[in-house]
């Protein structure tokens, strides 16, 4: 967040997943009365961008000046407000789409920053910079973020039998709560000055992470305690992060056998991620038992155009 980066540089150890936002565009048929339109969860048919509820939509074709007549479909493999960054891997995808509409290619850093413009910016929501740029980018990365509003962007290149360790180690599981994040961050950002001391340490993780991925061999186990580490640390940042049903599930994962994990996102529902050790895998999976598991792998890239706009 901005109120704590203005100050104190924000860094962030981040990785992309094999779950996808997938955005269709192309130039809508005159056969249709309506020269627009947005398919989500629901069907907008409407004359003008103005119109256009989805607010990211109708932001992102007034930033790239995309006229009507236009067709967009979006769809994603994980629902929103699960704390997997969707929203801002449907802003960068949706940038990425309307500019090949256009004819042109921009950079994963043009794309970030657009998209964190279209969020921060102009709709104002309170959050920060880390989702835009893991989406834009992909893969394993640390990103700082400056006072100067910049942002440094250095991929983790680990060996393969690091990765494959790590990866194979994470297990995710839905606490089946979807959850506006607005509240919870709204507060988080309210408290940055009374717990700065707090989101220090935190940044200091990123040193310690680094530190661990650079050992040989890897420590899985300290991996995991430095997540649960930031875990406890991060609880403490809002009221809403966390909740007694989620404690709850985090602390039976843990007596089972993970080394540490975390819930996903601003908090408060989503995705609960432990870092699990070969043996005690299963032992997790029945302690969560009722809660579905959501595959983790690692992905390598970031936004890209799969099908090019044909003019």
């Amino acid at each position: 967040m901005a109120a704590y980066y203005e100050q104190d540089d924000g860094i962030v150890l981040s990785t992309t997943i094999t779950q996808y936002v997938y955005v269709t565009v192309k130039r809508h048929s005159n056969l249709f009365d309506e020269p627009i339109r947005v398919n989500y969860k629901v069907s907008e048919e409407v004359q003008t961008i103005d119109e256009i509820e989805n607010n990211i939509v109708r932001e992102c074709l007034r930033l790239l000046e995309v006229d009507p007549p236009i067709y967009i479909s979006m769809v994603g493999d994980v629902p929103v407000s699960t704390g997997l960054g969707g929203s801002s891997a449907l802003a960068v995808g949706l940038l990425n789409a309307l500019h090949s509409v256009k004819g042109e290619r921009v950079s994963a850093g043009q794309l970030a920053e657009e998209a964190c413009h279209i969020e921060i910016d102009v709709l104002g929501e309170p959050i920060g910079k880390q989702d835009q740029y893991a989406a834009a980018f992909g893969g394993l990365n640390v990103f700082t973020f400056k006072s100067d509003d910049t942002v440094s962007v250095r991929p983790k290149n680990l060996a393969q039998s690091v990765r494959s360790e790590l990866f194979e180690s994470l297990l995710m599981f839905w606490t089946g709560n979807l959850r506006d994040a607005r509240a919870v961050l709204a507060e988080q950002r309210a408290n940055v000055e009374a717990e700065r001391g707090r989101l220090r340490k935190m940044s200091d993780q990123v040193v310690e992470l680094e530190a661990v991925l650079g050992t040989d061999p890897f420590n899985l186990a300290a991996f995991g305690r430095v997540l649960d580490h930031g875990w406890r640390l991060k609880r403490g940042l809002a009221s809403g992060i966390s909740s007694g049903a989620i404690d709850e599930l985090y602390e039976r994962a843990i007596a089972a056998g993970a080394h540490g994990g975390r819930l996903c996102g601003a908090g408060g529902g989503g995705f609960l991620l432990f870092v699990t050790p070969p043996d005690r895998r299963e032992a997790v999976r029945h302690a969560l038992a009722g809660f579905t598991e959501l595959p983790v792998a690692h992905e390598v890239h970031g936004s890209h155009v799969v099908i090019p706009f044909e003019q």
